[in-house]
C-alpha cells in the first residue's frame, strides 16, 4: 500500500448539502410577525366602530408584544426595534391625517421604493439577492467575481422585484379607494404567503441558473483563485 504525498495545505471541506434561501435568510418568520400589527389595527378599527384610536392602540399593543417576544427568542435588537418603529410611524401618520387608510401609507411607499431598488440593482449588476445572501454567508462581494453566481442572483432577484410590484398594484387602488378592511386582507395575503412563494421561486431560479458542477452558493468560483473548492 503506497502512501500519499503530504502537503501543508489543509484539505478543502466538501460543500454542504443544498440549502434553501429560507434556511439562509429566514424571511418567512419575520413576514409572519409583520402581519400581526396591521391585522390588529383592522380588528381594533372594526370593533371600535371604525375608531381610528381603537385601531392604533391595538396595533401598538400588538407590535410591542411581538417585539418583546422576538427579543426573548434571541432576535437582533436592531431589527426588532426597526419593526416596532415602523408600526409607531404608521400609527402617527394615521393619527396626524385622521384617516385609517394612512396607517398603510408607509407600507405602500416602502413597496414602491423596494420595487425600484430591486430593479435598479439588477440593471447595474449588483442584484440585491446576491448582496443579502453574500452578507448572510460572510462572503462580502466575492460572489460578484463568479459570473455564474452573478447571473443566477440577477435572475433570482426578478422574483423579488415582481413581488413588490404586485403589492404596489394591489395596495395603491385599495389605498386610493379608502378600503381599510381590504387593505388589511391584502396586507396579510401578500405578506408571509407571498414571501414563502418568492423564497421558493427565487431559490429554484438560482439553482437552475447555476451550471452543472458548480459548488453552490457557499463557494464562488473565482477565475483568479486556483484553490476555489469544486465538487
Amino acid at each position: 500500500m503506497t502512501g500519499t504525498p503530504q502537503t501543508d495545505r489543509p484539505p478543502v471541506p466538501d460543500p454542504p448539502g443544498p440549502e434553501s434561501l429560507a434556511d439562509l435568510l429566514g424571511g418567512r418568520r419575520g413576514a409572519v410577525d409583520a402581519t400581526l400589527p396591521p391585522l390588529a389595527f383592522g380588528v381594533g378599527w372594526l370593533l371600535g366602530g371604525e375608531s381610528l384610536w381603537g385601531g392604533v392602540l391595538a396595533a401598538l399593543l400588538t407590535g410591542t408584544a411581538v417585539a418583546g417576544w422576538r427579543l426573548r427568542r434571541g432576535d437582533r435588537p436592531r431589527s426588532v426595534l426597526i419593526g416596532l418603529l415602523a408600526v409607531c410611524v404608521a400609527a402617527l401618520i394615521a393619527l396626524r391625517t385622521g384617516r385609517a387608510t394612512d396607517f398603510f401609507l408607509l407600507q405602500v411607499l416602502a413597496n414602491v421604493s423596494s420595487a425600484l431598488v430591486w430593479v435598479v440593482s439588477i440593471v447595474v449588476r449588483w442584484p440585491l439577492l446576491g448582496v443579502v445572501v453574500g452578507v448572510a454567508l460572510g462572503q462580502r462581494t466575492r460572489w460578484r467575481r463568479d459570473p455564474a453566481l452573478l447571473r443566477a442572483y440577477g435572475r433570482g432577484s426578478w422574483a423579488w422585484a415582481a413581488s413588490y410590484a404586485l403589492r404596489v398594484a394591489v395596495f395603491v387602488p385599495l389605498y386610493l379607494g379608502g378600503q381599510v378592511v381590504a387593505l388589511v386582507v391584502a396586507r396579510v395575503a401578500l405578506s408571509w404567503p407571498l414571501v414563502a412563494t418568492v423564497l421558493a421561486v427565487s431559490w429554484f431560479v438560482v439553482r437552475r441558473s447555476l451550471p452543472a458542477g458548480h459548488p453552490g452558493l457557499r463557494h464562488p468560483v473565482l477565475p483568479s483563485d486556483p484553490d476555489t473548492p469544486r465538487p
